[in-house]
């Protein structure tokens, strides 16, 4: 991890990375969700490196819309089903996407 951010204001190179490894759907959201509140809680926002999620459903489209709202969320390595489905929905000119975790800590 990290050194600790602002909540307010965190640096995007004191955000901690996520990286979930396959599909998510309603019942691992939970736990997602756990991952990324913990990270918010203590830094203040977060980085998720997507690069191992081979499948998402809409309540986790709902959960990435949710937490770009609420606070500072940066998505790396967004593989091309996801870049495409983010498309398809019109989300991906919303979303801060990087295409690998390092641009998203030095942009």
């Amino acid at each position: 991890m990290t050194s600790p951010a602002s909540p307010h204001h965190p640096g995007a190179g004191s955000l901690p990375v996520i990286a979930p490894e396959g599909e998510f759907d309603y019942g691992s959201v939970p736990w997602l969700k756990a991952e990324i509140d913990s990270a918010v809680n203590e830094h203040g926002g977060v980085i998720l490196d997507a690069a191992g999620i081979t499948f998402i459903d809409s309540t986790v489209l709902t959960l990435i819309l949710a937490t770009h709202q609420r606070t500072h969320l940066r998505i790396a390595n967004l593989p091309p089903r996801l870049t495409h489905l983010f498309g398809v929905y019109g989300i991906d000119h919303v979303l801060n996407l990087y295409p690998t975790v390092e641009a998203a800590r030095t942009t």
